[in-house]
């Protein structure tokens, strides 16, 4: 019988995060040597890492950070299951991935996982999680913002998950007082764009041509066809242009009235939620 306990087990799944059974496994056939057991976890899960790449990994977390208040970086990992995202191992992976894009100055995927870590790069860090876990692992993207100020809000979707959503705000200096607000603001409203003049001519005209559609098939008067399709367009901008939409802490003033009356300017935003 091999020579280790239930205590080696639990300590073993913890430093690993593997399985249960795969850990008594691997203690059986390395008869209780914990580090020839840890490395029977690496090989097989290295093994068996091109079986993995059909799946799909949509759970996860952001991680993020500000350097100098005046540059923001975030990454999204992902796993398979919420029950590896929140295990610390793999919160401090991620915090590893994040170190690496900050260090390397990474603004693309490729860049990142080319980028080094430890002894290798980003990508033999995914390669030795997926391994040892037991999971598809991947980063799905990273971001990265400058200018005046940079705000970010990480928010968890359920208290028992890391961070789910994050957001950087980027505006002037006067906007410091405000940004956080905003950046709130938008994990929870989530709008796509700027303002107005942000919205893709493409996209504008797509929608356009939709609200005249609609307004002729509902029987209006060819003549009056413009003036209402404009009216629709105002709310769709309402419902997908930060400035245009009313702000959460006081719905009675859109954000860019409350961006005026604080003299601030938002320049960028970004929001990242995991999965999406």
């Amino acid at each position: 019988m091999a020579n280790f306990t239930a205590a080696d087990v639990k300590a073993l799944r913890e430093q690993t995060g593997a399985g249960m059974m795969d850990v008594k496994k691997a203690l059986t056939e390395a008869d209780g040597d914990k580090d020839k057991a840890l490395e029977l976890i690496r090989l097989k899960g290295l093994r068996s890492l091109s079986k993995r790449e059909d799946r799909v990994a949509s759970a996860g977390l952001v991680a993020a950070t500000v350097v100098d208040g005046t540059v923001g970086v975030m990454v999204e990992v992902n796993s398979e299951t919420d029950f590896v995202a929140k295990n610390q191992k793999f919160i401090d992976f991620a915090q590893k991935v994040l170190d690496a894009a900050v260090a390397s100055g990474a603004a693309d995927l490729t860049s990142l996982l080319s980028a080094p870590s430890g002894e290798g790069t980003v990508q033999d860090l995914v390669n030795g999680m997926g391994a040892v876990i037991g999971e598809k692992i991947e980063v799905r993207r990273v971001v990265r913002v400058e200018g005046g100020h940079v705000d970010l809000y990480l928010h968890q979707t359920s208290p028992d998950l890391p961070a789910q959503v994050g957001v950087f705000v980027v505006t002037d200096a006067a906007g410091a007082s405000i940004a956080h607000d905003v950046a709130m603001h938008i994990a929870a409203f989530q709008p796509a764009y700027l303002d107005r003049d942000h919205v893709p001519a493409e996209v504008l005209n797509k929608e356009r041509a939709t609200l005249e559609k609609l307004t002729l098939q509902e029987g209006k008067p060819e003549k009056i066809v413009p003036k209402i399709v404009e009216g629709r367009l105002n709310a769709y901008f309402k419902d997908n242009c930060l400035v245009d939409q009313d702000f959460a802490r006081d719905p009675s003033k859109t954000v860019g009235q409350v961006l005026k009356e604080a003299g601030a300017t938002v320049t960028d935003f970004v929001r990242v939620h995991v999965g999406a």
